[in-house]
């Protein structure tokens, strides 16, 4: 059964950095969608990154463009972001996710409901 396991949140001071870690049990599958999402409270869950396993294509949102990187590890299985000038605005619980199957082709416009296996979450806070 495939789990999702996301590690590396913590605390920083605005303009540190971070670098998240998702370890997924199984193979990720040579075409489904990679996503880092995050959700701050009484807010609703956003894609913050996705990559694309056949091609690795990326995409960001627009608050992570210029700031966050989102790679993986294709032979361990594993998606990292590595988040620098943080915000305070970039407060909130990351997840990790993955597709079983995807509609589009285009990670940045998957439907987030293909979005089959999720991870329990990693905190980032950034304050002063």
């Amino acid at each position: 059964q495939m789990r999702l396991v996301e590690s590396g949140g913590g605390s920083v001071q605005p303009g540190g950095s971070l670098r998240l870690s998702c370890q997924a049990s199984l193979y990720t599958g040579s075409r489904n969608c990679l996503a880092w999402f995050r959700q701050a409270p009484g807010q609703e869950r956003q894609v913050v990154a996705t990559i694309y396993t056949a091609t690795e294509e990326v995409s960001y949102s627009d608050s992570a463009k210029g700031r966050f990187t989102i790679s993986r590890d294709s032979i361990n299985n594993a998606m990292f972001l590595q988040m620098t000038s943080l915000k305070i605005d970039d407060t909130a619980m990351y997840y990790c996710a993955l597709t079983s199957t995807i509609l589009t082709h285009d990670c940045a416009t998957e439907p987030r409901t293909q979005y089959r296996y999720w991870g329990q979450g990693t905190q980032v806070t950034v304050s002063s």
